[in-house]
């Protein structure tokens, strides 16, 4: 149908400005026809493709599911594996344990035996002292310094031993004199030379003595009969 010659062609306006004048936020341009017409094709494309993935994917079987059998068989092989973790975890602090008993009981063993050493190195003096007190020599303050050191040893763990009337001992007891008398029952100290010294269970010294032994009593003589007496008449 042809227009009519009075009317005319309206007057289309496009505003292509980037920037909206209203609002000051950057246009978008609307696609032409063309562009219009390919976003159409895809969309379709689109939709057509989501739903065949989605009937693919209904029309497939639901993932299987581990038979009863196979999942014991997976709980029984963790489960073993726990037990032997187990195991080792055990050792392994049972080790450590002993491990540390053994550093602390070596530490120890060294510190007695530097303590043992310094005490060893002081028995000459003890020595000395014990001359001196003896001899009525220890009194005042050498006699009060002198305790202090002897009750510091002690403290310590140092030990003397050796007195008159023990039972004589070898593995304490260095004898370098003997003799025999009625009046003691068996070997026995009667003198001490030089006292010993112990530092816990070790000796450092032993005490120098001198020993008696058990001597039995002499047999009274028998008196004369009557008989021996005429013969010798």
């Amino acid at each position: 149908m042809s227009r009519n010659e009075g009317e005319q062609e309206p007057v289309v306006v496009r505003d292509r400005r980037r920037i909206d004048p209203v609002t000051g936020q950057r246009r978008v341009p609307a696609p032409s026809g063309e562009e219009a017409q390919v976003a159409e094709r895809m969309s379709g494309t689109l939709d057509e493709d989501i739903v065949g993935n989605a009937e693919q994917e209904a029309a497939q079987p639901a993932t299987e599911q581990p038979e009863p059998e196979e999942a014991a068989g997976d709980s029984a092989g963790l489960q073993q594996q726990v037990d032997e973790l187990t195991v080792d975890l055990k050792r392994v602090t049972a080790e450590y344990a002993n491990y540390r008993k053994r550093v602390e009981r070596d530490r120890e063993a060294v510190i007695a035996g530097a303590k043992a050493s310094v005490a060893a190195d002081l028995l000459t003096v003890l020595d000395d002292l014990d001359r001196a007190e003896a001899h009525g020599d220890l009194n005042g303050a050498f006699k009060a310094v002198a305790d202090k050191l002897v009750a510091t040893l002690n403290s310590a763990g140092l030990e003397p031993f050796g007195a008159e009337g023990d039972e004589f001992d070898p593995s304490v007891h260095e004898a370098v004199q003997h003799g025999t008398s009625p009046d003691v029952d068996g070997p026995t100290v009667t003198i001490v030379l030089r006292r010993g010294y112990r530092f816990g269970d070790r000796v450092l010294r032993p005490a120098m003595v001198v020993v008696t032994d058990h001597e039995p009593a002499a047999e009274p003589a028998e008196p004369a009969t009557g008989e021996n007496q005429s013969e010798q008449g």
